[in-house]
C-alpha cells in the first residue's frame, strides 16, 4: 500500500468513476475529463442503472463489485459522478478496502478549483464553496448526535456544535471580504468605461472553446493598464483541452479601431448545485456588467446537449444582465456545413443570427469582430473647438486615444471632430471647458 501513495505523489493519483441513473445509459465522458483535469489518473469505471440506494448510492452487489474493482487496480480514490449524501459516502467508505477515499461530482470539482484559484478572489470563492459543501454535513452530524446520543454516530465523526457556528461566521466573513474586492473591481470596471473602453465578456460552457477565442481576438499587446490596474489577473489567457482553465478572469485588448477589452470568464458547467453556482456569482459579474456578451458553444456537440447549454445559460445570464447576447458557434472545423446549418435551423429560436467560427483555424474572426463593432452601444459624434495652448495638444492626444477622430484642424484654434461613447465625450467636453485661454487673448 505504501509504495502505490508514494508513486501517486510523483504520478496522478488512480481513480475509479462511479455514476448511477435511474434509467437509460451512464455516460462518464465528462466526468471522466473532470477526474482527468485533476489530474487523476483513471483506471476503471463502473455503472448502474437503478433507483438510488438510501444506505450505499448503489445496490449491495454493484458495492461489492466496485469493491473488488479498487482492489484489483489499487486505486485510491472513487469518484461518484452523482450527489452523495454524508451517511452515503460514509457508508461506502466503510464496505470499500482501507484508505480509499470516496468523494463525489461536486467534491470533485471543488478540487479543480481549488487547484486553478490563484487570486485571492478565486481563493475566497473555493474556500466559501467548501464551506457551504460542509455546513450541511455539519448540522447532520450535530442533529444526529443530539438524537442519539452517542458522538460519533455512523462514523461522522465526533459532533460539535461550535463547528456549525464557526461554518456560518467563517462564510460571512468571506462574503465580507469578497464584496470589499467586488467593489475594487467595480471601480476599475467604471475607469476602463471612462477611458473609452467598451467590455464584451464571453461566456459558455467549459471546453467550448473560449479561452482560444480571446487569443484569436485580442491585439497582441496586452491590456495597458494590466500593471497598475489588474494585479488579480492572469497574465496569459490558456488554452487547453481541460474543463477550468480559466478561473481568473484574463482581459485582452480586442484588434479592432474601436478600443475594447474582452474578458474571458469561468466556465458553465452542467448540473452544478446551487449553492456552488452562488459561491462563484462574484466571477460571473464580469459577464453580468458587460456592454455585449459572446456566449461560446461547441458546434460540434449534439444538438440535445447545445440546446441544453443553451437554455442553463440564457437563464444564467438574463437573471442580472441587460447586455445584448450573440452566440457564437464555435469549432465549425469539426462539422461539416450542412451539418452547421441543420443545427443552426434547430437552434434558431435560441440562437436566432448567431456567429459561426472557428477559433482553432481563426475562421469567421472578422466577421465575429465586425459583429461586435455592430452589437456594441452606439457612438456619438462631436466636434470640439479648442483655444490654442501647451495643454491643447494633451487633451487632442487624450481625444486620439480614447476616440475615433476623424478630422484635426489647426489654425487661431484647433478643431477636433470625433466619434465615442458618450461618457467619452462628456469627458472630452469638461477637459476642453477646463483649458486655460491663450495669453494673448
Amino acid at each position: 500500500m505504501a509504495d502505490r501513495r508514494d508513486s501517486a505523489s510523483s504520478h496522478h493519483m488512480k481513480a475509479i468513476i462511479a455514476k448511477r441513473v435511474d434509467a437509460g445509459t451512464a455516460d462518464t465522458g465528462e466526468i471522466t475529463d473532470l477526474a482527468r483535469a485533476a489530474d487523476y489518473e483513471v483506471v476503471g469505471t463502473i455503472t448502474q442503472t437503478r433507483t438510488e440506494d438510501a444506505g450505499l448510492h448503489f445496490g449491495e452487489g454493484k458495492v461489492d463489485e466496485l469493491a473488488a474493482l479498487v482492489a484489483e487496480t489499487g486505486a485510491e480514490t472513487v469518484i461518484f459522478d452523482n450527489r452523495l449524501g454524508p451517511y452515503q459516502t460514509y457508508n461506502l467508505g466503510g464496505r470499500l478496502p482501507d484508505d480509499t477515499t470516496v468523494i463525489d461530482r461536486f467534491r470533485l470539482i471543488l478540487e479543480i478549483f481549488g487547484q486553478r484559484a490563484r487570486t485571492r478572489k478565486a481563493q475566497l470563492q473555493v474556500e466559501l464553496a467548501e464551506l457551504r459543501y460542509e455546513l450541511p454535513r455539519a448540522e447532520a452530524k450535530t442533529s444526529l448526535a443530539k438524537r442519539d446520543e452517542r458522538p460519533g454516530f455512523m462514523g461522522l465523526g465526533e459532533y460539535d456544535e461550535s463547528r456549525e457556528q464557526d461554518i456560518k461566521a467563517q462564510i460571512s466573513a468571506i462574503r465580507e471580504e469578497l464584496d470589499g474586492i467586488e467593489e475594487t473591481e467595480q471601480h476599475r470596471r467604471e475607469q476602463r468605461r471612462e477611458s473609452g473602453f467598451d467590455l464584451v465578456a464571453l461566456a459558455g460552457y467549459t471546453n467550448a472553446g473560449k479561452s482560444t477565442l480571446l487569443r484569436q481576438v485580442a491585439a497582441d499587446v496586452e491590456v495597458d493598464e494590466n500593471e497598475d490596474l489588474h494585479p488579480d489577473l492572469e497574465p496569459t489567457a490558456e488554452s487547453e483541452d481541460r474543463l477550468f482553465t480559466t478561473l481568473g478572469t484574463t482581459t485582452r485588448r480586442a484588434a479592432m479601431d474601436r478600443p475594447v477589452l474582452v474578458t474571458d470568464t469561468v466556465g458553465f458547467i452542467a448540473d452544478l448545485p446551487h449553492w456552488l453556482v452562488e459561491s462563484f456569482k462574484s466571477t460571473l459579474d464580469s459577464v453580468y456588467r458587460a456592454d455585449l456578451v459572446l456566449l461560446v458553444v461547441d458546434a460540434s456537440e449534439s444538438v440535445e446537449s447545445m440546446r441544453e447549454k443553451l437554455v442553463t445559460a440564457h437563464d444564467t445570464l438574463y437573471e442580472r444582465n441587460e447586455a445584448p447576447i450573440v452566440t457564437v458557434l464555435n469549432k465549425t472545423d469539426l462539422v461539416s456545413p450542412e451539418e452547421l446549418a441543420e443545427k443552426r435551423e434547430a437552434l434558431s429560436s435560441l440562437a436566432p443570427n448567431p456567429i459561426t467560427v472557428s477559433a482553432a483555424e481563426a475562421d469567421g474572426i472578422d466577421d465575429l469582430l465586425e459583429r461586435i463593432e455592430r452589437d456594441l452601444p452606439d457612438y456619438e459624434r462631436e466636434r470640439l473647438v479648442l483655444p490654442m495652448t501647451d495643454e491643447t495638444m494633451s487633451l487632442v492626444s487624450w481625444i486620439h486615444d480614447h476616440a475615433r477622430v476623424e478630422d484635426v484642424s489647426y489654425g487661431d484654434q484647433a478643431t477636433v471632430a470625433f466619434e465615442a461613447r458618450p461618457a467619452v465625450i462628456e469627458r472630452a467636453r469638461d477637459k476642453a471647458s477646463d483649458l486655460p485661454l491663450p495669453e494673448s487673448a
